[in-house]
This record gives structure tokens, C-alpha cells and sequence, in this order.
């Protein structure tokens, strides 16, 4: 409408001034209501042709969308196993810290299994005390061995040397019998060295491999007994948690609520059409007006464009996708910040806006060799978008009574 008034003064009104004071045809008389189009025909198409022009300028180079939104994320509060709640420990809509409780599953079984695994390691532990003593055993086995061998080579070496000086003081078979004696020790010393080592390889090598997987099977089994009381992940408040104590909570079917994190809005997605894709670049000017901020006009700057469209999103399925499911086409999504630190702040999450965002040619026009034809299309380009400007304060003016009054409940 604010197009069409202004073309119309450019347009209509000197077509009808030309007819009535340079024609003297008079309204009424010579200028009726059927005579309007015949009389007036060449102000009345310059006029449609000029605004369709001024339109389609000011809408192109100056996008204009009213899907922009104060996004925020939020946390689904589930469990990793399925169970039934045994205590909660906050209530509905309650504000929380990270890392405070929030409810507990039943635990009886995964207490059993921390108590079993703790039997374990205290089995181990025991079986390594045992191990010391009988490494302790062996050692003095090894002693007595030798004490053994030493006299047997000993009396061995008598026998020898009594038989060596006076052959018939000694018989030969007693010589025999000490030499015999001297390897029986030798095998002695050699099975209690052995026995030592064993023991040494239980408690060094078998016994510490059991002990950690007793302690792993103790920490996994703990692990599982810590997942049975549920925490905050991030300092925030919790929607929609209306547990009780015998609920049965499923993390594929049934969260137990949402946690909202405690955050402030730095800026606003804005979706526009794909048509003015090459005309939005991150660094251009905008301006938005929220419902939540009646009569409030906050400058933007574009810091991000991204450059994939949602509606050419596929993911492998069992079926094929038909390219006529995408028929509908998808927005640009564009990344929106205050231009000023602070100007979103009381601004709700959630919030929905109006966006306009400004071609600005001044870059252009400080380039070397601008002809004049040039120069005038790129300050028509910058100049046509103070209607954009013009018409955003009036739908920030209008925007209030729109939804109070005019919007149906």
C-alpha cells in the first residue's frame, strides 16, 4: 500500500493535474467513475508498472521475513537403562545446578553386583597375602635345600678323599652312595627354586592380572550402580518433570522431563527466501522488532549464512525418496546479532520476530570508474530501502493492537 501511495504521486497525480488544469476536463463532469480508467490510463498503468518495480526492488535487495526466533536448546532428562523411580529428589518447574540430583532408580540388583565384585578383589587381595607367605616358604625352602646339598657334598668329599688315601678303610659302595646322595640334594634345590619361581610368577604376573580385572569389574559394576541416580547436566530450570516414585522411566519411550540451561539470547535465526540468497551476506545491516519488545526497533548485523537449505535434507532409509517430497522449498537460514551489546537482553527465548535486513551500496559506488547510470540504479537501490525502514516501524507500531485486538483468539 505505502508503494502504490507513492507511486501514484509520481504517477496518478500528474496524469490527473496535466487533465485538469492543462485539458480542463473537471471530476464529475468530464472525469467520472467509468470514465477514470480512459481518462487517467497512462498515470494508472506507469503507476502499476513503477510500484510492481519499487516492490519487487525493495523486497529483493532489501529481504524482509517475519520467521526469526530467539532460538535456545534444550536437554531431554533420561536415563541410560530402564527402571523404576525409587526417589526424586526435586519438583516441577525447580531451578538446578549441574551435577545436583534429581531422581534415583531402583538399585538392589546393581548393589548385589558391587557387592560381589567388592568380594572379589577382597578374595585377591587375600590370595596375594597368601602368595607372600608361601613365597616366604619357598625361600626357606630353598635354604634348607642348600643346607642339604652342602652337607651331602661335604661328606661326599670326605668318603672320596678317606677312599682315595686307604682304598680298604672305606667300602666303594658308601663312596657311591654319598655321590648319590650330592644329586638327590641337587634335584632338591632345584625343585624348591623352582616352587620359588612359581610362586613368584602367581604373585607378580596372575595375581595382579585378576586383581585389576576384579577392580574393573568393581568400577564397571559402580559405574552402573552411579547411573542409577540421575544428575543435571547444566545449570538451568526443568519443564514438564512430573516424576513420582514408582514411575517406570524408559530411555527410548518415556524421559523424565526437559531441563531448560540457564542462558540469555545473543541472537536470532531468520529464515528468508531462496530467492535472495546472492543479495545476503554476513556484515549486512538489519533491523528487527519482536513481539515480546512492542514499539522496539533493534539494529542487527548478519554474522552467518548458512549455506545448506533443510528442505534438500535426506537421511538412508529403507525407501527410496521421491524428489517430489522436496517440492516445497526451504528458507536461507541466516545468523542475526544485536549490533549492540546488550540491545536483546529481556528478550524471551523462544521469541518471534520481524526481520529486515539492507543492501548497502556504498562499497560500490567508491569504486574507481561508477558510470552515472550506475551510480544513480545503486543510490535508487540504497535510497528504496528506507520503505522497507518505514514500513517495519509501522508493523512495530501496528504489531501490539494486531495481536491484542485484531488476531483471533
Amino acid at each position: 500500500m505505502l508503494e502504490l501511495i507513492i507511486c501514484s504521486i509520481l504517477t496518478i497525480l500528474p496524469d490527473y493535474l496535466f487533465r485538469r488544469y492543462v485539458q480542463g476536463k473537471r471530476i464529475g463532469h468530464e472525469i467520472t467513475f467509468f470514465s477514470v480508467w480512459y481518462e487517467l490510463r497512462w498515470g494508472i498503468t506507469l503507476c502499476l508498472l513503477l510500484a510492481v518495480s519499487l516492490i519487487t526492488t525493495v523486497f529483493y535487495f532489501h529481504p524482509s521475513t517475519k520467521a526469526a526466533n530467539s532460538v535456545f536448546r534444550t536437554t531431554t532428562i533420561m536415563t541410560e537403562d530402564s527402571g523404576r523411580v525409587a526417589e526424586v529428589y526435586v519438583g516441577v518447574n525447580e531451578r538446578v545446578t549441574a551435577g545436583q540430583p534429581l531422581f534415583r532408580l531402583e538399585s538392589a540388583p546393581k548393589e548385589a553386583e558391587v557387592r560381589t565384585a567388592e568380594a572379589g578383589v577382597a578374595q585377591i587381595e587375600a590370595a596375594e597375602v597368601r602368595g607372600r607367605a608361601d613365597l616366604a616358604q619357598a625361600e626357606a625352602d630353598i635354604a634348607r635345600a642348600r643346607a642339604n646339598l652342602q652337607q651331602a657334598q661335604d661328606e661326599r668329599d670326605a668318603r672320596v678323599e678317606l677312599f682315595r688315601l686307604n682304598p680298604d678303610a672305606i667300602p666303594e659302595r658308601e663312596v657311591e652312595q654319598a655321590q648319590v646322595a650330592v644329586k638327590v640334594e641337587e634335584a632338591a634345590l632345584v625343585a624348591a627354586q623352582a616352587a620359588r619361581d612359581s610362586v613368584k610368577v602367581r604373585l607378580e604376573v596372575e595375581l595382579p592380572t585378576q586383581l585389576a580385572t576384579a577392580q574393573s569389574e568393581l568400577e564397571r559394576a559402580q559405574s552402573l550402580l552411579d547411573r542409577m541416580v540421575v544428575t543435571a547436566g547444566a545449570d538451568g530450570v526443568l519443564q514438564q518433570f512430573a516424576l513420582r516414585p514408582g514411575d517406570i522411566v524408559n530411555p527410548m519411550l518415556r524421559p523424565a522431563g526437559i531441563l531448560v540451561p540457564d542462558a540469555r539470547v545473543t541472537g536470532l535465526l531468520a529464515g528468508f527466501s531462496q530467492i535472495e540468497a546472492r543479495v545476503i551476506k554476513p556484515g549486512m545491516i538489519g533491523e528487527v522488532t519482536c513481539i515480546a519488545m512492542p514499539w522496539q526497533i533493534i539494529p542487527v548485523v548478519v554474522t552467518q549464512v548458512q549455506d545448506v537449505v533443510a528442505a534438500g535434507q535426506i537421511r538412508p532409509t529403507d525407501q527410496l525418496i521421491g524428489v517430489e517430497q522436496m517440492a516445497k522449498p526451504g528458507t536461507i537460514t541466516v545468523l542475526l546479532e544485536p549490533l549492540f551489546e546488550g540491545a536483546l537482553e529481556g528478550l524471551p527465548r523462544g521469541s518471534s520476530c520481524i526481520s529486515n535486513l539492507y543492501t548497502s551500496t556504498h562499497e560500490a559506488l567508491q569504486e574507481p570508474g561508477v558510470g552515472g547510470l550506475r551510480a544513480f540504479g545503486l543510490h535508487a537501490i540504497g535510497s528504496v530501502g528506507l520503505i522497507h525502514a518505514l514500513i517495519l516501524r509501522i508493523q512495530a507500531a501496528l504489531l501490539p493492537f494486531q495481536t491484542l485486538i485484531f488476531s483471533s483468539h
